[in-house]
């Protein structure tokens, strides 16, 4: 497996060209949509069983379009599936702890796979980052029933970490996108936890279930050259870096999409499961070059925007979710949740080019806030003819009181009919 480490000089002139140099500053009202669906609350509390929503994905059914289901992670709560009423039809819990001091299993991204040959037949998965154990996992969805059946591997290996003492200290699978390359290959591209590595893995079948082995790595820059010749880091926990969390690969292209959360939004290419081109700046975050340090007092960064130097793009950190609105073989948009403001900046799936913004506010359900993870289809399906977008919201309301009368921290997913991306 080679590595590919990109330096800061060497992504400078790339920082300053293209779309991000020219992004106009953030502003106007973002286009306002409304959902139609959401998904019963989870509550990440003792009651709730720790369970935090956080990212999603679209199964269409091949032969009924309304048995479409969602795939969504909800961390220690595990996996959960969705119909498009928005009604929980299986919950799937998380691996349980190797060793009495060691970790759990904590699903974090979700994403498919369609056609990948198991057991002599073509099957769609469902493949989860496990970033409690730094493993992938993979579950088989059945047509048929709708339900979603554990196929992973006995022995996967660790995704990042050289022993299970390392997979303790956390720095373990995070984001995900997969692929599947005009040769059949399947890949999953693989973020790791408070680091700024990006990782790929071949799937492939063991004994009638699936695992996987590395093929690549790219480590994106944690420091940079501001065009004042000054240098500039993203403000992080301590001993963390940058880490990258939302990932999309473009299908017909196998363009990847990389978020790196407080730094800006990447593009580069796969060919063969392996990184062919340099990552290129899409567009920086609103903070990029804002001095800001870590307070340990109030256990967070606190930035300093009177000192902004005037660098950064739209983007308000975290720079988030990521998916495809495929219209046709090279047409459609790429949108990306901002975090920080509670909207989506959407580009121009084949230039980068910016295109809008929206964000999914309240109507007949609550809207959408502190966006972590979204995924989109362009297929008509019943209760959504103009396709559907499903978008996690990090703060679901009204609150629900605990025993103790204080409001229970609480998470879903909204469900939005995609036509209104065909308005521009």
């Amino acid at each position: 497996m080679r590595r590919i480490v990109i330096s800061a000089l060497a992504v400078v002139p790339l920082l300053l060209a293209g779309p991000a140099a020219a992004a106009p500053p953030a502003g106007g009202t973002p286009r306002p949509v409304r959902a139609v669906v959401e998904t019963p609350a989870l509550f990440d509390d003792a009651a709730g069983g720790d369970a935090d929503a956080d990212d999603p994905a679209i199964w269409v059914h091949p032969t009924d379009r309304g048995g479409t289901l969602v795939v969504a992670a909800a961390k220690n709560g595990g996996l959960r599936v969705y119909d498009l009423a928005g009604r929980e039809r299986q919950a799937i819990p998380t691996p349980p702890a190797p060793g009495p001091d060691d970790e759990a299993g904590r699903f974090n991204n979700v994403d498919l796979v369609a056609g990948f040959r198991l057991g002599g037949r073509r099957v769609d998965l469902a493949v989860v980052t496990d970033r409690g154990r730094d493993q992938l996992r993979f579950y088989r969805i059945d047509p048929a029933t709708r339900l979603l059946t554990d196929v992973t591997a006995p022995d996967v290996p660790f995704a990042f970490s050289r022993d299970q003492s390392e997979v303790n200290e956390q720095r373990t699978a995070y984001g995900l996108g997969t692929h599947v390359d005009p040769a059949g290959a399947a890949y999953a591209v693989v973020s790791r936890r408070s680091t700024s590595q990006v990782g790929t893995f071949r799937l492939v079948e063991r004994a009638g279930r699936v695992s996987y082995r590395p093929v690549d790595r790219l480590t994106l820059p944690a420091t940079f050259t501001l065009p004042d010749g000054t240098a500039w880091s993203p403000c992080t926990d301590p001993g963390d870096g940058p880490q990258v969390e939302g990932t999309v690969v473009d299908p017909d292209t196998g363009v990847v999409h990389l978020a790196q959360e407080k730094v800006g939004l990447w593009r580069t290419r796969l060919v063969g499961g392996r990184f062919a081109e340099a990552p290129r700046s899409v567009e920086r975050v609103r903070e990029y070059g804002v001095p800001a340090a870590f307070d340990p007092v109030a256990d967070d960064c606190v930035t300093d925007h009177a000192a902004d130097p005037g660098f950064g793009g739209r983007i308000a950190q975290d720079v988030e979710g990521l998916t495809i609105h495929r219209t046709g073989r090279f047409a459609g948009t790429l949108i990306v949740s901002s975090q920080g403001d509670d909207t989506f900046y959407t580009y121009d799936r084949r230039t980068g080019r910016p295109v809008g913004r929206f964000a999914v506010v309240d109507g007949a359900v609550d809207g959408s806030q502190e966006c972590d993870g979204a995924a989109v289809v362009a297929t008509g399906l019943p209760g959504f003819p103009g396709g559907l977008l499903v978008v996690h919201d990090g703060r679901e309301t009204p609150g629900t009181p605990g025993a103790d009368g204080a409001v229970r921290p609480a998470t879903n997913f909204k469900f939005v009919d995609a036509g209104f991306l065909r308005r521009r």
